[in-house]
């Protein structure tokens, strides 16, 4: 792997693995091109946020985060920019981001012995190499809503990937932020409540539903990549004393043409929790 200057500060790695609303459809068209629009929540910054690219070297990150990776299909804004420019001042080191996910596939597609997963490992423990990995975030599930069956099993199917995974990279703690999905068709509301019901230790679950969607019905909007990218930055300021202060400076710093509204973060089996605030609506499941 070839490496630049900028790897010589430890890299603090994190996974984007998924379907396509990881991979990034924000601003893709109707006839199927990226409009090139990139918000400024996903502005480059080469001395502070790299990814792996198909030839597992690392480059200067920039939407399409996935363009070389999901290249079948039309690539545009996805949450992982945002979220990278979110955390990039609370991590020592550099960011390196490492896009995985793939448009269209089922959660079986991801089991190990299957060419995404056995993909997703063999990128992971090449960028591990120059670092530390810190979390996967995980956006997918809508191929999983056409059928009962699928629906049903995805519990049940995510916790053996996380299982796998984590045993895979030798990392049993291995933190992963799940995202329940927005969209989806018949049985949307099995996988999501699949989603939001898995227990494992240093999992979360954060809901995209009421982000808005794009002419499709199905992929996120650019806006709300970014506030997406956001959204998942949340958990890792948990650990932080400093939790509803920054978030409550955040709020009132952040230019947006919207009411800001009451956010709630609801852990799992727990009847109330702290109210926090941000320029837009979600709930996360701990």
């Amino acid at each position: 792997m070839e490496t630049n200057n900028s790897t010589q500060t430890k890299l603090q790695i994190f996974i984007l693995s998924g379907q396509s609303n990881m991979a990034g459809r924000g601003g893709v068209t109707k006839d199927k091109h990226w409009d090139g629009v990139v918000p400024q929540e996903c502005n480059p910054d080469p001395s502070t946020i790299l990814r792996l690219n198909s030839d597992l070297r690392w480059e200067a990150a920039r939407d399409p985060l996935h363009a070389d990776i999901d290249s079948k299909k039309a690539c545009g804004v996805g949450p992982g920019m945002s979220f990278a420019n979110a955390v990039k001042d609370r991590v020592v080191g550099v960011v390196g981001l490492v896009p995985c996910a793939v448009g269209g596939t089922a959660i079986k597609e991801w089991a190990r012995g299957k060419q995404l997963y056995e993909d997703m490992v063999r990128r992971a423990k090449e960028a591990a190499k120059e670092g530390e990995i810190k979390a996967v975030l995980w956006y997918q599930g809508e191929s999983d809503t056409l059928t009962r069956d699928d629906a049903e099993s995805y519990k049940a199917n995510m916790e053996r990937l996380v299982c796998d995974l984590r045993g895979d990279l030798h990392s049993p703690s291995l933190p992963i932020i799940q995202v329940a999905i927005a969209s989806g068709e018949k049985y949307m509301e099995t996988v999501r409540e699949a989603q939001k019901s898995i227990d494992l230790p240093n999992m979360v679950c954060v809901d995209a539903k009421g982000l808005a969607l794009g002419h499709d019905n199905l992929h996120l909007t650019t806006e709300s990549q970014v506030q997406l990218g956001i959204i998942q930055w949340l958990p890792f300021l948990l650990r932080s004393p400093l939790f509803t202060l920054v978030v409550f400076r955040f709020a009132l710093v952040r230019n947006v043409s919207k009411p800001i509204q009451t956010v709630t973060m609801l852990p799992i089996n727990c009847p109330s929790n702290s109210l926090i605030r941000l320029p837009f609506s979600f709930s996360a499941y701990f």
